[in-house]
């Protein structure tokens, strides 16, 4: 699903990752944190596909925002584990979106 932005400017924090072969409860961790986010004030959206690359965006409020999901004490746990079992490697990049535009057929 495309997430449901406000009118910019927000700002986007983009998780690109390539996983090991280890699961070790990824999946439930990947549905815990984003149910986490969704609480955080300042949290406005996400989207994420996965093939052989995974692409998370999360959108916020604010930088501030994104600066209290990083040092959520949760949110912590969960990269600390992805940097020990989950991840062969990944980047996170935060831009600010200065514009957007959408399409739907209806």
């Amino acid at each position: 699903m495309i997430a449901n932005t406000p009118q910019a400017p927000y700002y986007a924090v983009i998780f690109t990752s390539i996983r090991t072969a280890h699961d070790n409860g990824y999946d439930d961790m990947s549905h815990k944190m984003v149910e986490l986010a969704r609480q955080q004030d300042g949290f406005l959206g996400v989207e994420s596909a996965r093939d052989e690359i995974g692409i998370t965006v999360s959108y916020w409020k604010d930088l501030d925002s994104i600066r209290k999901w990083k040092n959520n004490a949760e949110h912590m746990i969960a990269r600390k584990r992805g940097r020990e079992i989950w991840y062969q490697s990944f980047k996170t990049r935060i831009a600010k979106v200065e514009f957007d535009y959408e399409f739907e057929k209806i």
